[in-house]
């Protein structure tokens, strides 16, 4: 190669270096997508097993367009306050092009604001009150909503259990809580059901006996806990105390450990909807995950594992269909999934970032939450 065009290429190619360096640069870059959880608080057993899941994922499925996948985790401690400071760390000092979290309503709630106005996609694996995707274009979810969970739940008790006077007991501190307890209400007595009692208490709460007093007399044939698993557990206890010994139907935020654990003998029968039973597990990815976290984790996949992983799964999912990493190309090829195959079923989801998706109808048989049926969105 003579002088001339050695000089000629190099005059050429200096210029532009300032253009290619950096996407050399990015090329090789990790994706970082942020995490926010409860791995401490009231609502811990939640994150540690969402976490677990998505871990799993993580380790299943490394990388997408070619690169590196890093998880950041942050503690929200089950608080509102550290949920929207958790996003902002997220956010402004770890860069993340995307964040997968929480996992309780409320508190997604709290982050999905900040995540909202700086356009970058959250994908919450069990937050199911409807109002956290409300008017937000990059906020979304796997789970179902509670809108559906409540008529399934109020069919479930109607219909399967023949419960005609039903007491409500709910958790007035959570936003999760009392917006299930009330699409209960409206689809039970549209069946034709009655609610004959709603009663309040407050997560925390150790002390049922005032509540459970209070009802004895409207000699409920079912009693209803839209709750979280401590405060569900310790009703039960309580109320088999008293000889209130009719059936109990709970809701997915019922199903962790945690409940059997605390609850024992008296939580014997509970009826609850949830997200996942491996029983009902039937896709490619649910078998792989299943067998790779029982290898991985030695123990069972539960339905906060299985949630978990599929928000990183869809995530994934979506980077890969977008071909880059800007938050708008995310948030439309997260809009526009279909047919999914998830660890905990078939997902699409629309513009609106809610998944359409069966629930599960399990009790607790035996200390372990036992499948019973599939319940279709209609």
């Amino acid at each position: 190669m003579s002088r001339k065009l050695i000089f000629s290429v190099l005059v050429f190619v200096i210029p532009c270096l300032p253009f290619f360096l950096p996407s050399l640069s990015l090329a090789g870059e990790p994706i970082r997508i942020g995490v926010y959880l409860p791995m401490t608080g009231p609502v811990a057993a939640f994150g540690q097993m969402e976490w677990a899941g998505i871990q799993a994922a993580h380790q299943m499925r490394p990388t997408v367009l070619g690169r590196q996948v890093e998880l950041v985790l942050v503690d929200e401690k089950s608080d509102r306050i550290e949920a929207a400071n958790a996003v902002s760390r997220l956010l402004k000092k770890e860069k993340v092009q995307a964040i997968i979290g929480s996992a309780t309503s409320s508190n997604t709630m709290a982050g999905a604001a900040l995540s909202e106005k700086a356009k970058i996609p959250m994908v919450s694996p069990t937050a199911t009150l409807p109002l956290v995707t409300q008017n937000k274009k990059y906020v979304f979810r796997v789970c179902f909503i509670d809108s559906f969970q409540g008529e399934a739940a109020a069919r479930f008790a109607y219909q399967s259990l023949r419960a005609r006077r039903v007491v409500v007991i709910v958790d007035r501190a959570q936003d999760y809580c009392v917006g299930l307890a009330s699409y209960f209400k409206r689809a039970f007595t549209h069946l034709g059901g009655k609610v004959v009692s709603m009663v309040y208490c407050q997560t925390g709460d150790q002390d049922f006996s005032a509540q459970l007093t209070s009802i004895l007399a409207s000699q409920p044939d079912l009693l209803y806990l839209p709750n979280y698993y401590a405060e569900d557990a310790l009703i039960a206890r309580q109320a088999r105390e008293l000889n209130l010994n009719v059936p109990i139907l709970s809701a997915d935020g019922a199903q962790a450990p945690e409940l059997i654990k605390i609850g024992g003998k008296a939580v014997e029968g509970l009826y609850l909807l949830a997200h996942f039973a491996p029983e009902g597990a039937a896709t490619p990815l649910a078998k792989e995950f299943m067998k790779f976290f029982k290898k991985t984790r030695r123990e069972e996949t539960s339905g906060f594992h299985a949630l978990g992983a599929d928000a990183y799964f869809v995530l994934l999912d979506a980077i890969k269909r977008a071909g880059r990493t800007d938050g708008d190309a995310i948030r439309t090829a997260l809009a526009s999934t279909s047919e999914f195959g998830g660890v905990s079923g078939t997902i699409k989801i629309g513009p609106d970032g809610n998944a359409v998706k069966s629930a599960v109808i399990l009790q607790v048989r035996g200390g372990q939450f036992k499948y019973l049926t599939i319940v279709r969105p209609w």
